[in-house]
């Protein structure tokens, strides 16, 4: 990778001090492990929008859908103050040309899924989402987003990591002449990763570029990169993962040898009773890709899709 990632990050989980008791909730996955190959964009809404550290603990009040932030024992509502910060610095944020964002569980102001929201009644409903959140993901619906629990989930957090690596590639493409050209370059190198992801959309996004001519340019990327996010938002899975690999095969069924098609056969299934994890069938493939010269899986970004060091592929 020439150039890192930009990923927006709740501050707290940078190990930075601006929890409300001055304390931080440091990620370290996110910090030693993806903070290789990432350059994060720390956000704090409640320090950034004039909260002191320590402060009072917030708290979202009433409506499920659209909740009041207020502090948990004075009661002072920090709804209007908090919505307007965040307004504004998403719009700061659109020049940092992010990649995705990785927010706070559970926070009233960046918890993404989930927070528990105190109804008129006095019951928790955890449907809420934090009023940051809530503006982030409404201003840039296409940005991959996260938050740090889920992504303990190996599912998951290779889902997001696909998404953003993907979306970073995207960028690199939009950065160049929007062209026909360039758009049948990316999809097909990405056609395969699509696949996995999403047969379905695979076939929409062949046609939409097959048909691209009789579309005005801006419209034909716009399309493209909303089913992209689409497809890349979706889990991959044990019988799309093997579609994808019997695909692959196919493209050397006049150069294996009959040992080396068995072998192959052998490995597929393994991983199909999941046996092996998704890294053997396709460290295998992509000896065979060098062995054979294959170039069109050369440029596939399915089998290599992000840094083997990350180990996205070796869970079973």
């Amino acid at each position: 990778m020439d150039e890192k990632i930009k990923l927006g990050v709740s501050a707290c989980l940078m190990g930075e001090q601006v929890r409300w008791n001055g304390g931080h909730s440091r990620d370290r996955y996110l910090t030693d492990i993806l903070g290789q190959y990432v350059e994060y964009v720390p956000v704090c809404p409640e320090v950034e929008c004039g909260m002191g550290v320590p402060r009072e603990t917030l708290r979202l009040v009433g409506d499920p859908d659209n909740p009041n932030l207020v502090t948990s024992k004075t009661n002072i509502d920090h709804t209007h103050r908090m919505t307007e910060w965040a307004r504004k610095r998403v719009e700061e944020l659109k020049k940092e040309n992010l990649c995705g964002f990785v927010f706070k569980k559970n926070s009233p102001s960046s918890g993404l899924y989930r927070v528990p929201v105190r109804t008129f009644k006095g019951m928790p409903n955890k449907k809420g989402q934090g009023i940051f959140a809530r503006v982030f993901t409404e201003h840039f619906p296409l940005i991959p987003v996260e938050e740090d629990g889920r992504l303990n989930d190996s599912k998951l957090r290779e889902t997001f990591i696909e998404q953003i690596f993907t979306l970073m590639r995207w960028r690199e493409t939009l950065s160049k002449k929007k062209s026909m050209g360039n758009l049948i370059d990316f999809h097909t190198r990405h056609k395969l990763l699509i696949m996995s992801h999403s047969p379905n959309h695979s076939r929409l996004m062949g046609k939409l570029v097959a048909e691209g001519k009789a579309i005005p340019m801006e419209d034909l990327f716009t399309q493209y990169e909303t089913l992209l996010m689409g497809a890349l938002g979706l889990q991959t899975t044990l019988k799309k993962h093997i579609n994808v690999l019997q695909h692959i095969m196919g493209y050397f069924k006049n150069q294996l040898s009959p040992d080396e098609k068995q072998e192959l056969l052998e490995i597929i299934d393994r991983y199909r009773k999941e046996y092996v994890p998704l890294i053997v069938p396709v460290t295998l493939l992509n000896h065979y890709v060098r062995k054979y010269k294959q170039p069109y899986l050369a440029e596939q970004v399915y089998l290599n899709p992000h840094p083997i060091a990350l180990k996205l592929r070796n869970h079973v």
